[in-house]
């Protein structure tokens, strides 16, 4: 096939592009000569005057408006993450940090016409909404990461570390939640919905913060490591179903609404495990043989997120609960699931979740600890949550026959609460059981928790190596004087023969 000479096909492009433009001009000023157009003309503008007026109204339109927000928090959340990293910080900590300077707490308190221009109250809504997803597909996220072969494998000693980390700080939270109540309880709930939402706030363990401290330090395939994580995915599964718990009990409202709520969300996860993870598996097959997702079975999974997502809602459980269920029941392969996580992390963890930190530190109003006693409750919660979640921990893992300096380490490590406890405090600030103080309180106790748990680490694991090398050399010892021994008798036995050999020239 020959192609025509180059002159000839702009020859033909420039002749068709004039009788197009000539025909257009012809059918749009018989249209305007015929009477057909109703428009008032108005006042003439020049160009620039024209520009300014179009630009305006784009600039104000509410898509323009989001667009510049998602952009200014993902700048600055990425900015603050790669500061705080150089110092040994995960980057979930500079999104926790960039959430609190761009709200209402430094920026909105520096220069409120910017904030107000940036993030008007009309905007929220979006704001809101936008981030509710992304934790929804993050929790599904998490329901991925979840590797029940290992929960089974090491078994009781998770167990028991992982339970204990979540009774003594939620027993601690109920006794804390008795001198909170009065000053900074709800009025439309009564003591015990307020106290059980304290105890799970403070039993909350961030396993994909934990994770990602583990994989920075190198520590994932270590014994200690491997311990954290199980310890972690156990705290997670027994922490969000109390969490779902204690959300049906708070929105009952009353004893029988509230068995309702947990008899629906028991025979709902009964049907995910039972039913829908068999019809999933089996829509799944073909995926779980290739290691590859088609777009068609991409999209029957993002159905049964938000599907499990929605009915968690409808039942009253949270639809961040339905999301980490569906990630739960999805095919224990590993191909597949590390296929998911990598096609929806990125986007989740990049653009989605810094809007759900900004949101977060939009409502954080550290003005309202605006005296040395509403300090002074705001170190007690922190307190309350260090040696809760640390002392739990730790006497468990040395219960079980950890050392000292390992239990110290793990109780450190879920010690760390992250991103998991702000989507708490948000739902408990969404039904109201959290006042803006007490919010603004258990928020700096997440930073702060989830900030020291790299120096804690950086303090006991170089104790540890120390110890673990004195172990060792306690234990290789009596092998290493013998062998001494035995070289110091062969050498005494060569200087004898050579004395002799002497002796006899």
């Amino acid at each position: 096939m020959s192609f025509k000479k180059p002159f000839r096909q702009v020859f033909f492009y420039a002749f068709a592009m004039i009788i197009a433009v000539v025909l257009l001009v012809g059918v749009l000023q018989i249209g305007q000569s015929s009477g057909l157009s109703q428009v008032v003309q108005g006042s003439e503008v020049n160009w620039m005057q024209a520009a300014q007026i179009e630009f305006s109204k784009n600039i104000s339109s509410p898509l323009t408006g989001l667009i510049f927000q998602i952009l200014t928090i993902l700048v600055f959340s990425r900015f603050c993450s790669y500061i705080l990293n150089m110092v040994g910080q995960p980057q979930v900590i500079g999104e926790m940090i960039a959430g609190i300077l761009i709200g209402k707490s430094v920026f909105g308190y520096f220069w409120p016409e910017a904030f107000e221009a940036l993030f008007p109250d009309t905007s929220m809504p979006r704001l809101y909404f936008l981030s509710q997803i992304g934790l929804v597909f993050f929790m599904f996220i998490v329901g991925l990461n979840l590797k029940i072969s290992e929960l089974r494998n090491r078994g009781s000693a998770a167990v028991m570390i992982s339970h204990a980390s979540i009774v003594l700080p939620f027993i601690l939270g109920c006794i804390f939640a008795m001198g909170l109540y009065k000053p900074y309880g709800p009025a439309n709930y009564d003591f015990i919905s307020f106290a059980l939402f304290i105890g799970i706030a403070m039993s909350i363990t961030a396993f994909p913060v934990l994770a990602r401290i583990l994989q920075e330090r190198q520590m994932t395939n270590t014994p200690l490591g491997a311990m954290a994580l199980t310890c972690a995915a156990v705290d997670d599964v027994t922490a969000w179903c109390v969490l779902a718990s204690v959300i049906g009990i708070v929105r009952a409202g009353s004893a029988l609404n509230a068995v309702v709520i947990l008899l629906s969300a028991l025979m709902y996860v009964v049907f995910m495990l039972k039913l829908a993870r068999p019809f999933i598996e089996k829509r799944l097959h073909s995926a779980v043989a290739a290691g590859e997702v088609t777009r068609g079975q991409l999209a029957f999974i993002f159905c049964i997120v938000l599907g499990s997502a929605m009915v968690a809602e409808v039942i009253g459980i949270h639809a961040v609960f339905g999301a980490f269920l569906a990630g739960v029941v999805m095919p224990q392969n590993h191909l597949l699931r590390s296929q998911l996580i990598g096609k929806l992390e990125d986007v989740t963890v990049v653009v989605l979740l810094p809007l759900f930190f900004v949101y977060t530190g939009i409502r954080t109003q550290i003005g309202l600890l605006d005296s040395w006693q509403a300090w002074l409750v705001c170190l007690a919660v922190v307190a309350v949550a260090i040696v809760g979640k640390m002392l739990g921990s730790a006497l468990a893992a040395r219960w079980t026959g950890m050392t000292w300096p390992d239990s110290w380490a793990l109780g450190a490590l879920m010690n760390t609460r992250g991103l998991m406890e702000l989507i708490v405090l948000n739902i408990g600030y969404d039904l109201g059981i959290l006042s803006p103080t007490l919010f603004t309180m258990f928020v700096v106790m997440a930073i702060v928790t989830t900030t020291m748990t790299a120096p804690i680490l950086s303090l006991i694991l170089p104790m540890k190596l120390r110890n673990d090398f004195e172990k060792s050399f306690e234990v290789a010892k009596p092998v290493y004087i013998d062998a001494m021994n035995s070289a110091s008798q062969c050498g005494r036995r060569r200087e004898d023969k050579s004395e002799q050999s002497h002796l006899r020239s």
